[in-house]
């Protein structure tokens, strides 16, 4: 179990610049990309995996609020698509170095990084890389833990720095 507290603080500390720098239309997926940052970040750290509890109805509420940012829906799934299919390619040829949460969480990343930008798809997949090795896998060799360094941190800072660069 996780204290909330361990979800509450950080959330806020990503609300108060997500309501700052997010433009309006784009203020909902910022929120929820932040909330989903949070909770999956501090579960893949504990327990090593990202739910389906939790990955699969990111699904309908990230295609929510892009519905309601105005994104073009066409791109969106594109771009979940694309970004859903280059992790699966490398959860295919390597399977220790990406989970299968990860794959999953991979096409609603997909979906904001294309709506933003089209260019925000290679960008996400660098920053994502970028956050994995230098800040989550000092994290994670630091609490000694066996199996591969958790990427949906990563992958869900990506998606939320797109949405503060939307405007």
């Amino acid at each position: 179990m996780v204290h909330p507290l361990w979800c509450a603080v950080p959330t806020a500390a990503l609300w108060w610049p997500s309501t700052l720098l997010a433009p309006p239309r784009w203020l909902p997926l910022a929120l929820l990309v932040a909330w989903l940052g949070v909770l999956l970040s501090v579960v893949d750290f504990r327990h090593r995996r990202l739910p389906d509890a939790v990955t699969l109805p990111a699904y309908p509420l990230v295609g929510l609020a892009l519905w309601w940012a105005g994104a073009d829906p066409w791109r969106a799934v594109a771009g979940a698509a694309l970004f859903f299919g280059f992790h699966l390619a490398v959860r295919l040829l390597a399977p220790s170095a990406m989970g299968g949460g990860d794959v999953k969480l991979a096409a609603p990343v997909g979906a904001v990084l294309a709506s933003v930008s089209w260019w925000a798809l290679p960008a996400g997949a660098v920053v994502a890389s970028a956050v994995t090795l230098v800040v989550v896998t000092p994290v994670a060799a630091s609490r000694r833990r066996a199996g591969g360094v958790p990427h949906g941190p990563g992958l869900l800072t990506a998606a939320w720095l797109a949405v503060l660069s939307a405007g």
